[in-house]
């Protein structure tokens, strides 16, 4: 099935749909309507009917199978009902396949959505937050990908740029009803799911969606919602999650739409209403808040627009009302820092800076820092001048009276950098100079003492600090304060406290890369004037609009000429200084000062060495050969300055030349200075890769704008509908990538750098070669094979015979560990591999645990990663043709060029594949080598092996002889490696190819109409079967016959053609073959060697984890093929002493090995001569025989697996021997103990191999395990029922189709009901044991009855299991007897195998004799029956929800007759049926329904009688059915009030002094609607009056009702 959902043409032209799905579609859904117990291939077809729906809307009509679609859709979602723990289907269907195919069949007043409204509310309630469980997850993304789906399909429809395979006609496109019903189909759920703490990612994504469709209806309502939790101090997580959500709709809000225009009035209300949720001491709600409030307003211009109402007289009511809502913009700013104030001055006070925190409290400030920083940049850059003022007075005035705390720093300086972004000129005029003043000021009056002090001044860190984030103003702005600049980093740049030195390298790097880079310097909304008097601008108007590209008019900073002057002054004046500083004085400085020194460099490097080009250089050739240059023909070459930076030299040299010699001498002289080698490190790499960013920095910002993209998302509005700053954002990203992406081919530069690093790497500090190999790696993924560079290096230190420094190999492993982007012992290179692994492999200084360990973890990922590597390269002519189709044209002479490189590197190849074999063969002989080297060695050998090129001979005759290595993991490998070898080496198969015609004129058959389809049995598939087969009797007739292995062949259809292997296939002579498969063959013709190899099988397994071995069955299965029958005489010799073996401790493992060498004998003689396999089975069935007469609980597993890999695949006319041989297992009458009888089912149901093809064999099983139901022994009557039931698994009718060969289920089951019926009532009438003083007698007829129960029991159960269609009519009319036996045996099982019949899919025919069973048992005199009934019906009505419509008043009339039984708990069980079906919407309570209730409640059960009270108990019982009635309509609505519940809960309230059976159902209904209501009662008690209030709160609050 799974090849018709990849092939099937589903998306054929209308003029096509002849020869498209017509043919087959109604043919496929009649099969998924037969095959109703969830079969593996079913998700495929699932699948094949979606998108066959997606790409044919109004094409197929879908209606008259939404009912059984819907059922098997609710039906898969396996939720939980009632108190049923049934097992969960492991064939789920995929969800997105499931939305898709909803989605598709909506439409042209379709009633799908109707359908899908009902499975929403019968599914609502599992929403509710309360209801955990894993059906949850699934649940909530259901709703998600219904809402994408169905907005995909919108946009689809109604694009101006239709997609080839979707033209719905116009009939069915969706209307705007549709979209209305849809959104309000799925928005209550959507809504209940929001407060899902482990899902609400998934409910925001709905919503998201659901938005875009219909805001009117979803925006609304939310807000409402958060106004209700902004007061709810006990439930603080329902405002967190409602904003989370409101977050992903902030665009629907702001944006005005003629369908929705009055968002914009809850802006201002939003904003404002939210601010408390900035709270110091929850640092998530304010996460969460700042989070909401920068989407809000990254959508908004901060504008006072409410004089627009006298100016203009264009606006609508609803802009007016928004206009003036404006006003309230000042207020809510001003309110919004005072907060943010007050939690800095919270934060900065709480906990002591010498306290140290946490690293998770430090993430925490850190963000809370970067979400402010946006929050207010977006403020500033779109708001009035008026109101920057403001707030850059309120910041100027909070800094000049702030008190430096470094755990705030990150959020102070995030307010900086908000107005300074925004408005630089502005911010620096008020900041700089004032911080430069306040620094000159405090070194003034330290004396400049403060300079060498390491404990430094708190002041004078903020204000450097300050300075730092000041200079990252926009470059222009900086020119003017050129000057004070400089001098400030003349007076500091020498500063040793440690902070401050960082803030003063930063601030090099800011101003260098505010003076240097190309950036954005404009993200507004819009570029048109905002600020009054708004005469061709409304600011309101603008609020969440995307931008047309043509017009965004973005702004870059691109570098001025005196900009450039100003960087390449400041590199001159203080890079060099620190430069020579370092050469001349790096002996005599100290750590801090060295430290101080680097860093500052490292930073100016960072944000100069953009301007610097690339060291000239001679490009490094010949790392690989190739026809096409593997490097861009033309780099991105454009000037990004006015002027060209001048050096004195190029600065990149330098710092090589400076930092290299640095580096020798910190490592000589100050190898205990980690930090600043590892800063140095940084510093050498960037001279070789680094042009103004990083990769992986550039990725970072890709993932933050495409969470940007689907924020602010809207697809219905056309494609690339985005705000105008992300455009700005995104071409900035693409100018970045320019720069990274240059520059990839390697130089003898950066060749030189790779050396230095890789001398690093192996460095004898470990903190050093961490940080050189991070270098390395990054270096080795920018330049196209340069890794080809340090492979000798590698080699030749694994390769060292001397003693060598154990750090240098453990640098040396660890850079071969690599990362997730290099990882150099898997490269497609033959000269790569052929050279490092022999040196992984047999590296003599692994002789630590850690380096061992990293040997370990370089092979692990070897073999988790390693994929075969081609030999032969070889391309046909259609790719060359599609390959310079797509490049260009080639001449003559460069295919010359290509076919000579492609023969040379073939060659090279071989050469190079012939040598690591041999090498790696050789090294084995190699005495020094550990066991843990050779196990390596022959993994790497496995890997190796191929087709394309014949294996060395010495390399087979290894693997051949370490089959008895004394090492148990190398004779492992060495299996492994042979049972390839023997599959490679596997002689062709013979194909013939005839019609069915022609098979069948040879058999004696006459053959069916082409146009015959009839699935199942029929005449012209009885040959393929085992009924009737006549084995052959010659070799011709036996070559002669058409073996099809297969089980699917002939089952539904023939082909024209069938291609089937012939019956003949060559072998491999003695004194006739080749010499590499000789090797082998002799080998195993010893007799020596057989007998040590499977001594050594024998004690094989450690840890006592013995099992059935497939690498070694596949190994003998190989060898029997290869080599036929020669073999078998020395291996029966084997057999002979391992069934026999006497040696307790060595019996289990014999029996494993004799069990995996008959599997491979068996599946080895597949294509062997007639003559041969008589030879073979003659001997076979004795060893069998004596084996089955012998086997114990340790052995079973054993021969089990070689009957089951023996059979595998294979047609069972081949197997006729052995099937016959299984079948007399049981046909035999002959008494044994019980464990040999539950054995011999066992090995029975190997038979399951075969399934349809051996009918005759399970109908005489069937005949036999029916007379053994009474079997004495449980464990028999088990593996008996199991067997039984899968006899019966393949009586299965496909439409059109037949079972006639097999057991009959229904006959079947008639005649256990029968049988089972009469055990019934001698179980009934005979008492199970006799108790005659003290002796205790059972009684056997007792026994046996009881015994026939249990079993009819476990077989009942099974064949759901087991059986593609386990409903039969038989099942239905055994059903009474399963509810009746509940008042004799109760047990999980028979409440099970209920259940199974409930949750099956009922097709209408079943579902109508069902229910009149289900009436029939009602009415039985049992109320165990009765009561197990009522049970049955609500979960057989939830999984075929749907289907069972059509009953509903049938059931109803049956419900409600049980709340009126005579039986307490019937009435109970049907009270809670009742419940359930109105919660699922099965039924709608009504007022009929009400009125009946309320009247039976009322019913008078008692009378006076000379002043007695005398109670009726047939009155009694009606009105604790009315009041039972009530309490459904109560529970029926867990999570909300139904307009019935109120009246409902006050007629209980009135009857809760009745007798106790009364009171005791009241009282229970009462205490389950407080728990349930009780989180929602502020919202829930708004349905009653005040009255109502009153005497619900006396019941449910008095002490005594509850004593």
């Amino acid at each position: 099935m799974s090849y018709w959902d990849t092939f099937l043409p589903v998306h054929l032209p209308k003029e096509l749909h002849h020869q498209g799905f017509k043919l087959w579609l109604s043919e496929f859904l009649d099969i998924w309507e037969t095959a109703c117990n969830n079969p593996e291939w079913e998700q495929s077809l699932i699948s094949l009917f979606s998108f066959l729906a997606w790409c044919n809307i109004g094409y197929i009509d879908w209606e008259s199978s939404l009912s059984r679609i819907f059922t098997r859709i609710l039906k898969n979602l396996s939720l939980p009902v009632g108190n049923s723990l049934m097992p969960k289907s492991s064939q789920r269907y995929s969800l997105p396949v499931v939305a898709t195919w909803i989605v598709a069949m909506m439409g042209n007043n379709s009633l799908c959505m109707n359908y899908l409204r009902d499975l929403f509310a019968a599914i609502k309630i599992f929403y509710h937050p309360s209801n955990t469980g894993e059906f949850q997850e699934e649940l909530v993304s259901f709703l998600s990908l219904l809402a994408q789906t169905f907005v995909d399909r919108i946009y689809l429809e109604r694009s101006n740029r239709p997609v080839w395979y979707f033209n719905p006609p116009d009939s069915h496109r969706l209307t705007e009803n549709d979209i209305t019903d849809f959104v309000n189909c799925l928005k209550e759920c959507a809504f209940i799911s929001i407060f899902n703490k482990d899902h609400l990612d998934l409910a925001v994504e709905t919503c998201h969606y659901l938005s875009q469709l219909r805001p009117e209806l979803i925006v609304p309502q939310l807000v409402e919602l958060v106004f209700a939790s902004i007061d709810n101090i006990t439930e603080p997580h329902r405002f967190t999650s409602i904003i989370t959500c409101l977050t992903g709709l902030t665009r629907q809000i702001v944006r005005q739409t003629p369908q929705f225009p009055q968002g914009q009035t809850f802006v201002l209300p939003l904003i404002i209403l939210v601010l408390p949720g900035i709270d110091s001491n929850d640092l998530k709600k304010t996460s969460v808040t700042l989070q909401f409030l920068h989407a809000m307003l990254m959508l908004l211009t901060c504008v006072d627009c409410s004089s627009a109402i006298q100016t203009r007289n264009d606006l609508s009511e609803i802009e007016k009302e928004v206009c003036l809502s404006t006003n309230k913009f000042e207020d809510f700013i001003s309110e919004f820092l005072n907060r943010i104030f007050q939690m800095i001055d919270t934060l900065s006070i709480d906990i002591p800076d010498v306290v140290i925190s946490t690293n998770n409290s430090k993430m925490e400030y850190h963000q809370i820092g970067l979400e402010l920083t946006s929050v207010i940049s977006a403020i500033c850059q779109q708001c009035s001048s008026k109101i920057f003022q403001m707030i850059r007075e309120k910041i100027t005035n909070y800094l000049a009276t702030y008190s430096y705390s470094i755990k705030v720093n990150k959020i102070v300086t995030g307010l900086v950098q908000a107005i300074l972004k925004s408005n630089p000129v502005e911010t620096l005029k008020y900041l700089l100079s004032q911080a430069c003043e306040l620094i000159e000021k405090i070194l003034r009056q330290s004396d400049q003492s403060i300079l060498i002090d390491h404990h430094g001044d708190s002041k004078l860190t903020w204000y450097l600090t300050l300075f730092s984030e000041l200079l990252c103003a926009r470059g222009d702005t900086l020119i003017i304060y050129k000057s004070t600049v400089l001098r400030i980093f003349h007076q500091c740049i020498r500063i040793t406290h440690q902070e401050s030195s960082e803030a003063m390298a930063k601030a090099a790097r800011n101003l260098l890369k505010s003076l240097t880079y190309v950036y954005p310097i404009d993200y507004r909304l819009t570029v048109e004037n905002i600020e009054e008097p708004f005469v061709d601008c409304l600011p309101i108007r603008a609020w969440g609009q995307h931008v047309d590209y043509d017009k965004i008019q973005g702004k870059f900073h691109i570098p001025n000429e005196d900009e450039v002057d100003f960087a390449c002054e400041f590199v001159e004046i203080f890079l060099y200084l620190e430069l020579q500083m370092i050469n001349d004085n790096c002996s005599k400085m100290s750590n801090n000062e060295r430290l101080r020194s680097l860093r500052l460099i490292h930073q100016i490097a960072l944000g100069c060495l953009r301007m610097v080009p690339r060291i000239p250089s001679d490009e490094v050739q010949n790392l690989v050969s190739s026809v096409a240059k593997y490097d861009l023909k033309y780099q991105a070459q454009y000037s990004l300055y006015a002027k060209e930076p001048k050096f004195n030299e190029n600065l990149r040299m330098r710092l090589l030349i400076d930092i290299g010699k640095l580096l020798d001498h910190l490592i000589m002289y100050h190898s205990d200075d980690a930090t600043a080698i590892k800063i140095a490190l940084k510093i050498y790499s960037l001279s070789s890769i680094y042009y103004g960013n990083f990769e992986n920095s550039i990725n970072e910002t890709c993932q933050h704008l495409n969470q940007l993209k689907y924020t602010f998302k809207t697809k219905l509005c056309g494609p690339q509908q985005h705000p105008r700053f992300i455009v700005v954002e995104r071409l900035a990203i693409q100018s970045e990538l320019f720069s990274v992406r240059n520059f990839r081919t390697l130089t003898e530069i950066d060749q030189q750098v790779i050396f230095k690093l890789f001398d690093l790497s192996i460095n004898r500090y470990g903190e050093v070669r961490r940080q050189a190999q991070n270098e390395l790696f990054r270096i080795l993924s920018r330049f196209f094979f340069s890794y080809h560079i340090i492979l000798d290096r590698i080699v030749e230190l694994l390769n060292q015979t001397n003693d060598v420094d154990h750090d240098q190999i453990k640098g040396c492993l660890y850079v071969l560990l690599g990362n997730d982007s290099v990882f150099l012992p898997i490269k497609h290179s033959w000269i790569t591999i052929e050279k490092l692994w022999p040196s992984i492999a047999c590296t003599k200084h692994a002789t630590k645990l850690s380096t061992q360990n990293l040997v370990n973890s370089i092979i692990y990922n070897m073999c988790q990663r390693y994929h075969t590597i081609a030999i032969i390269e070889n391309t046909n002519e259609n790719s060359k043709k599609a390959a310079i189709n797509l490049w260009h044209s080639l001449e003559n002479h460069d295919f010359e060029l290509y076919g000579r490189m492609c023969e040379e590197r073939n060659d090279e190849n071989i050469r190079l594949y012939e040598n690591l074999v041999e090498k790696l063969t050789s090294l084995f002989y190699n005495d020094l080598l550990t066991c843990r080297q050779q196990v390596t060695m022959i993994t790497f050998i496995m890997f190796l092996f191929q087709k394309q090129v014949q294996i060395p001979l010495s390399c087979i005759r290894m693997v051949i002889d370490f089959l008895t290595h004394e090492n148990h993991n190398i004779r492992k490998a060495a299996e492994r490696c042979a049972s390839a070898l023997c599959r490679i080496q596997k002689p062709a198969i013979i194909y013939l190819e005839k019609s069915l015609h022609e098979i069948l004129y040879h058999v004696n058959k006459p053959c069916p109409g082409e146009d015959c389809c009839c699935p199942g049995d029929r005449d012209d598939n009885l040959w393929i079967t085992i009924n009737n087969y006549k084995p052959a009797q010659t070799q011709i007739e036996w070559e002669e016959t058409c073996f099809l292995d297969k089980c699917f062949h002939g089952y539904y259809k023939w082909p024209k053609i069938i291609r089937y292997p012939m019956n003949k296939r060559e072998r491999y002579v003695k004194g006739n073959m080749p010499e590499h498969v000789a090797i082998i063959y002799d080998r195993f013709m010893d007799k020596n060697f057989l007998t040590k190899l499977i001594q050594y099988m024998i004690i094989d397994e450690e840890n006592n984890q013995i099992n059935f071995d497939t690498h070694r069955f596949r190994m003998f299965k190989g060898l029997f093929r290869n080599f036929g029958f020669d073999l078998v005489p020395l291996f029966l010799e084997q057999l002979n002493l391992l069934i026999h073996e006497k040696t307790k401790e060595k019996q289990e493992g014999s029996h494993r090995v004799a069990a995996e060498i008959i599997a491979g004998m068996i599946r080895g003689s597949k294509y062997w001569t007639l003559d041969m396999l008589d030879k073979l089975w003659e001997k076979l069935i004795g060893l069998l025989t004596e084996v089955c007469e012998n086997l114990t609980p340790e052995t079973l597993q054993y021969w089990g697996a070689c009957f089951k890999f023996g059979m595998e695949d294979l047609d069972p006319r081949r197997m006729h021997r052995l099937i016959e041989f299984i079948h007399t297992l049981v046909k035999d009458q002959t008494n044994v103990n019980t464990f040999l009888e539950t054995s011999r089912w066992f090995l029975v149901l190997k038979l399951t191999n075969f399934e349809w093809r051996v009918p005759a064999i399970w109908c005489a099983v069937n005949e036999h395990a029916k007379e053994m139901l009474d079997h004495p022994y449980k464990a028999v009557r088990e593996h008996i029922a199991n067997v039984l039931s899968i006899s019966l698994s393949f009586d299965v009718k496909l439409p059109n189709g037949q079972a006639t060969r097999h057991p009959d289920a229904n006959r079947f089951i008639d005649t256990i009901r029968e049988r089972l019926h009469q055990a019934i009532e001698i179980y009934e009438k005979t008492p199970l044991t006799n108790i005659t003083g003290e002796t205790v007698e059972i009684d056997q007829e007792a026994r046996k009855a009881l015994n026939f129960i249990e079993t009819v029991i476990q077989f009942h159960t099974r064949i759901f299991m087991w059986c593609l269609q386990p409903m039969k009519s038989a099942i239905i009319r055994i059903f009474p007897y399963l509810c009746e036996l509940e008042s004799i045996i109760p047990s999980e099982n028979l409440t099970i195998s209920r259940m199974y019949v409930a949750m099956t899919y009922l097709h209408m025919p079943f579902l109508q004799a069902l229910v009149e069973q289900l009436e029939q048992v009602c009415q039985s005199p049992k109320w165990h029956a009765r009561r197990v009934a009522m049970e049955f019906i609500q979960n057989m009505v939830f999984y075929n929800f749907f289907n069972a419509r059509s009953y509903t008043k049938q059931l109803r009339e049956l419900v409600l007759k049980c709340l009126s039984d005579e039986q307490l708990e019937v009435r109970t069980v049907a009270s809670v049926a009742l419940a359930g079906f109105y919660q699922c919407g099965y039924l709608q309570i009504n007022q009929e329904d009400f009125i009946y209730f309320h009247t039976m409640s009322k019913i008078k059960y008692f009378s006076k009688t000379d002043g007695k009270r005398i109670i009726s108990p047939k009155k009694l019982i009606k009105r604790h059915g009315g009041i039972l009635g009530l309490c459904a309509i109560v529970l029926s609505s867990p999570y909300e009030i139904s307009n019935y519940v109120p009246d409902a809960l006050m007629l209980l309230c009135e009857c809760s002094h009745d007798p106790d059976m009364i009171q005791k159902s009241i009282k229970k209904t009462l205490t389950e609607f407080r728990r349930t209501h009780h989180d929602s009662w502020h919202e829930h008690r708004e349905k009653f009056t005040d009255d109502q209030l009153v005497i619900l709160a006396d019941v449910l609050i008095s002490p005594n009702y509850y004593a």
